[in-house]
């Protein structure tokens, strides 16, 4: 890992994906990982788009989804400016910055508004979504500034819901992971306006409680929920399925 000096403290190079997706990440505080990768197999292909990463971070999601399908533009949104400039350089470093915008501002800021994101409303085919899983008093802030604002959220997971139907033109989607406990949250953002909602558990192990949700909808839709196959990422040896290992090395997805 190559290290260098910044706002952010040492940045290192990694890759993900098999190697084919590299990021310039902090070495401190919150990286990149499974939950990024599976939500970006979720993805279903968009033509030219464009795709919108609501809280990018270092623009994982994005470029993840923005390699495997090369027609597509893709808006990168994400509040920390620093990070911001991370993920602009990553595109760059990905080869695919004439296809990828970086925005700096908050999701759902003003009661789920578009505010700051530089998006118009209605301008997206598809909102990818990794939001903080936690909200202000519920966990022990990090003293790391950006796994703290990875992890506790600025504002209520409704208001990312509503930004999102916000800025999707009619027919567009959504796809978020989060917390299998945040499930009630994510279906009670989604009942204004959205249908055919797709649920897919994932579990750590066979036999052990889901520890995370993939869902999706669609904006103006009147197909009804489908609650589908659980992902299982590893064996009872604790390593990756051969499943869960292409999706790790972004030979297979999940849309």
């Amino acid at each position: 890992m190559t290290a260098e000096a910044s706002g952010l403290g040492e940045i290192g190079e990694d890759r993900l994906l098999g190697g084919r997706l590299r990021l310039l990440q902090p070495a401190r505080g919150h990286r990149a990982g499974s939950d990024a990768v599976l939500l970006a197999a979720a993805i279903p292909e968009l033509g030219e788009g464009p795709l919108a990463d609501f809280g990018a971070g270092v623009g994982t999601v994005g470029l993840a989804v923005a390699l495997r399908q090369p027609a597509l533009a893709v808006v990168l949104v994400e509040r920390d400016p620093e990070l911001a400039a991370l993920a602009a350089r990553n595109a760059e470093l990905n080869d695919v910055a004439e296809r990828v915008r970086t925005v700096v501002g908050a999701i759902g800021e003003r009661n789920g508004d578009l505010a700051g994101t530089g998006l118009a409303t209605a301008s997206v085919a598809w909102v990818a979504m990794n939001p903080p899983f936690f909200e202000a008093g519920e966990v022990r802030a990090s003293p790391v500034a950006n796994r703290r604002a990875a992890h506790v959220a600025g504002q209520a997971l409704g208001d990312w819901l509503k930004a999102a139907r916000h800025g999707l033109k009619p027919g567009g989607g959504v796809s978020i992971i989060h917390r299998a406990e945040a499930l009630g949250a994510i279906l009670a953002g989604l009942e204004t306006g959205f249908g055919a909602v797709e649920i897919r558990p994932v579990h750590a192990r066979a036999g052990r409680p889901a520890i995370r949700v993939i869902v999706s909808a669609r904006l103006g839709s009147r197909k009804p929920a489908a609650l589908l196959p659980a992902l299982i990422l590893n064996g009872e040896d604790g390593r990756f399925t051969a499943f869960g290992e292409a999706l790790h090395r972004g030979e297979a997805v999940l849309a």
